[in-house]
């Protein structure tokens, strides 16, 4: 699974937090734990062996063969590289924390899981005759995505695009752009799926996922206050990052 964005850049939200992440905080060490074991301390064939035992492989998952029952989990915390863990925990960092503040910690765990194991049986719904390893944490932040957006859909996103163009978008819009991108990605990539090692129905199923989890039942007892603070200019913006 690789990065859940398309050709724009979230450098960070305007919407302070007022607690400190702790559990955003603590999925983003454990990626990082686990990539250095997987590239530091394994060697290169040993790595593909790890990931080929506990990635999601949709063929075994939906055979019910035993092994493969418990890697929707395993492979949220693995990785293909390091761009791929970087670009999914920056993701993580930029919307995280503001959705599990609005949910607080135990309900954002349960959430991040939920929403990363619909991932995967998305994944595998599409291509049950994968046999091809799934990896990656993009499932579950596409997942943050479709709560942040219900939560805080007039927030402003200061967004990168190459080359060199900086702007604010509220993240209603950035939000949906980018899982715009995905279905169209996905649909036109479904016959090339298993070549291009991208799982884009993976981001959509988390997406919706977030979406249904608090459509049905996960919304904060308190509304979550949205920052707007003053607009801040194009040059201004290029100016600091």
């Amino acid at each position: 699974m690789v990065v859940p964005y398309c050709n724009v850049i979230p450098l960070r939200d305007i919407n302070p937090t007022r607690r400190v992440p702790y559990v955003t905080y603590l999925i983003i060490v454990l990626n990082l734990a686990m990539f250095v074991y997987q590239f530091v301390v394994l060697s290169a064939t040993q790595n593909q062996e790890f990931v080929q035992q506990h990635g999601v492989v949709p063929y075994y998952l939906l055979s019910g063969y035993g092994p493969a029952l418990s890697t929707p989990v395993t492979s949220m915390f693995m990785h293909g590289g390091l761009g791929h863990l970087m670009s999914n925990m920056w993701f993580l960092h930029v919307f995280g924390d503001n959705v599990e503040e609005a949910l607080g910690r135990p309900r954002f765990v349960l959430f991040y899981f939920f929403t990363g194991i619909v991932a995967v049986l998305a994944h595998a719904v599409i291509q049950p005759g994968s046999q091809l390893p799934l990896v990656g944490a993009s499932g579950a932040i596409s997942g943050v995505l479709g709560a942040y957006v219900l939560l805080y859909p007039r927030a402003r996103v200061v967004t990168y695009v190459p080359i060199f163009f900086f702007f604010e978008l509220p993240a209603f819009f950035f939000i949906l752009i980018w899982f715009a991108m995905q279905v169209f990605s996905g649909c036109g990539a479904l016959s090339a799926i298993e070549t291009s090692g991208i799982a884009f129905f993976a981001h959509v199923g988390g997406f919706l996922a977030g979406l249904l989890f608090l459509a049905v039942g996960g919304k904060p007892k308190r509304g979550p206050v949205t920052y707007l603070g003053p607009r801040v200019s194009t040059r201004e913006l290029r100016r600091r990052f």
